[in-house]
């Protein structure tokens, strides 16, 4: 894969003067004949709903273009545009004042047929804009100060190892309304305990009620959101507080309006940009597909990923719907992007080591002199095949269904399935390294019950209309809330990486149907006055006392094969709706004792034998309870022999987490 031309494409404001402006507009197979002429039409942010005040419109010139997988069937257009030299075109007009100008292109051609006629395309986006405007304006700003990153980010910061993860989902305009809210709740998140947010996509759409899974522009920020110095402020701020941050990134699909897409359906001939690709069953017409054997497409996506590594300094990605640009181990889509991106970051090793130049913007991959371990976050949303994707491409990790529908079989009191929600949790038959042309990875996938694409856990029990709004509904959270609480402690005990969407912690219970456009168009503020309810403070409670727990005990974080043992015995335990296992990590030992039914279970317990589950050897017979046993010291075990039957009591809907003392 190649990097393209940045500094040659999109708008770039000239560093010498803030009111001179350069376009470059690449439209690969698109013939540089003279029947096209490119336009771009420029309006001050101020005057855009003027009626008295049209956009400048400035023709661009065929120019030189120097990219290597540029062909003779390809066109670039450039021009260098000096704001101050253009009269505004009304006397009220903001034309030639410091702000945020809006712009599109505009094409003109002419048929190559006997008719010949003159025809326009208008309202083409910008593909490589780094600012955006409403809907399908692309932007840029004069006299913008960039952001300047601190020097906590450029010499201390290290994205944190993939173990050592606790991943906090949010859409923007749902958890903070804006990124500027979002910062100030930074602090929240530290307290509350997660190391990393995944942020739902931030690239450009059409709507401004959105989910962003059918982005038009991928350079730059939904203006919804905020600006590009507020992206990188929560980023800053997020590593200051020790807050790792991926993006979700959609390149399996786009809008019509992108302009690879939008343009050549305009002109009415085959886009071979376009067009399925992998599997892409359920997203509609093939024409919004990302065509990844075109290698234009290839180094776009590219580009995309090296520029928000470089720009934003983010830790990693969330690669969305992974299969539809699948094919294969060896294949020029979703492996090949993520083998380059390893290896683009891998080559900054030296330059960190050496201190060279730019060796700021990397160095956070790098932890303690270690030049051959990368920390960069790949994680793949590879649902059909979340084992394979580990071991065939450079996916470090990877979201799993397994244990949020095996949990929601637990939760129609199947017990049966309590074997396999063991399964689940201990990862079974997943790779915890892979070792791929020289090069060693640590691997493992995400433990989860809620995300945004379902609804809400308590859901599962039933729901009610949504403050009287039939077509609205939620979970019953007054009534059901607790049912949820030995799911969370699975998942915060289980092997791989945990995830909390948005509001899980005080018990949001939002329902969105299964499938259909309304999912993405429903708006699901994140209810902060949860927060202080009764309920959402014994969650809270629960899930702050569980981060920290895996936070301060490595044996909770550990991907070794025998760090989980599930102790199956299905007329003593699982019958019962309880599930007891262990975590372990050399002297370390937890058991952990989960209840799903609604009754308080006594349970005979006797440790697993030695052929099973080998035990530290300083076995002391003493355990702590880690939920609470602070406060109530008769649950902790003391004097526990590996011979005898225990009763312990588990409560009902509750867990029991004793560790060896």
């Amino acid at each position: 894969m190649e990097r393209l031309p940045l500094d040659k494409l999109g708008a770039r404001v000239s560093p010498k003067d803030p009111y001179i402006i350069e376009f470059g507009l690449f439209l690969p197979e698109i013939l540089a004949t003279e029947n096209n002429q490119v336009f771009v039409k420029i309006i001050h942010e101020h005057d855009q709903f003027l009626q008295c005040i049209p956009p400048h419109k400035i023709e661009l010139q065929l120019s030189q273009f120097d990219y290597q997988n540029n062909t003779e069937n390809c066109s670039y257009w450039s021009q260098k545009v000096e704001i101050k030299k253009y009269e505004p075109q009304h006397p009220k007009s903001s034309w030639g004042k410091k702000g945020k100008y809006l712009y599109r292109y505009f094409l003109k051609y002419s048929t190559i047929n006997a008719d010949q006629q003159q025809l326009e395309i208008d309202w083409i986006i910008d593909p490589f804009a780094r600012e955006f405007g409403i809907g399908k304006l692309s932007a840029f700003t004069v006299e913008n100060e960039d952001y300047q990153w601190s020097k906590h980010e450029q010499k201390e910061w290290k994205t944190p190892a993939l173990n050592d993860l606790i991943i906090y989902e949010m859409m923007i305009s749902e958890f903070g309304r804006d990124l500027k809210e979002t910062i100030n709740r930074l602090d929240y998140l530290a307290d509350l305990g997660v190391n990393c947010i995944n942020i739902m996509p931030i690239s450009n759409v059409v709507n401004t009620i959105d989910w962003g899974y059918k982005p038009i522009g991928y350079f730059g920020i939904d203006e919804r959101f905020g600006k590009t110095k507020h992206l990188k402020k929560l980023i800053d701020y997020a590593h200051q507080k020790g807050i790792a941050v991926i993006l979700d990134v959609v390149y399996a699909h786009t809008e019509e309006h992108f302009a690879y897409s939008y343009l050549y359906r305009n002109l009415e001939q085959p886009n071979p940009l376009m067009g399925k690709f992998g599997d892409m069953d359920g997203f509609g017409k093939d024409d919004e597909c990302t065509n990844f054997d075109h290698p234009f497409i290839q180094d776009f996506f590219y580009t995309v990923n090296c520029y928000l590594l470089e720009e934003y300094h983010i830790d990693g990605f969330r690669y969305d719907f992974v299969p539809g640009y699948w094919d294969g181990p060896v294949g020029k889509g979703y492996a090949n992007l993520t083998y380059n991106t390893y290896q683009e970051v891998k080559s900054k090793a030296n330059i960190v080591q050496h201190k060279q130049e730019n060796w700021k913007d990397w160095q956070r991959f790098f932890n303690n002199n270690d030049y051959e371990t990368l920390n960069l976050i790949q994680c793949a949303e590879q649902l059909q095949d979340p084992k394979g994707v580990l071991h065939e491409t450079y996916s470090n990790c990877t979201w799993q269904n397994r244990t949020l529908y095996t949990s929601k079989q637990v939760s129609y009191k199947k017990y049966y399935f309590l074997d396999n929600l063991a399964l689940s949790y201990s990862l079974y038959g997943y790779p915890n390294q892979v070792n791929q042309n020289g090069d060693t990875q640590i691997k493992t996938a995400l433990q989860y019950i809620e995300t945004h694409d379902h609804p809400r856990f308590v859901c599962n029990w039933g729901c009610k209309p949504c403050r009287n709004e039939e077509f609205l509904q939620e979970g019953d959270r007054e009534e059901n809330w607790y049912k949820v609480q030995p799911y969370l402690i699975g998942v915060l005990t289980a092997k791989g990486i945990p995830l909390i969407w948005q509001g899980q912690e005080f018990a949001e219970n939002y329902y969105i149907p299964p499938e259909g456009a309304i999912r993405v168009m429903l708006f699901r503020p994140v209810r902060w006055d949860y927060f202080y309810d009764k309920i959402g403070q014994k969650m809270i409670y629960l899930v702050r006392k569980l981060i920290q727990l895996r936070r301060q005990q490595p044996q909770f974080r550990s991907f070794n094969d025998d760090s989980y043992y599930f102790q199956n015995h299905y007329g003593r335990y699982q019958s019962n709706g309880v599930l007891i296992v262990y975590r372990k990590l050399q002297e370390k030992v937890s058991l952990i004792a989960l209840n799903f039914s609604d009754e308080d279970q006594t349970i005979k317990f006797r440790f697993p034998d030695e052929s099973d589950f080998q035990l530290p050897s300083t076995y002391s017979g003493n355990f702590t309870e880690e939920l609470h046993g602070e406060d109530v010291p008769d649950l902790n075990l003391k004097n526990i022999s590996k011979e005898e039957e225990h009763d312990l009591l588990i409560p009902s809907n509750y867990g029991r987490i004793w560790t060896l003392s």
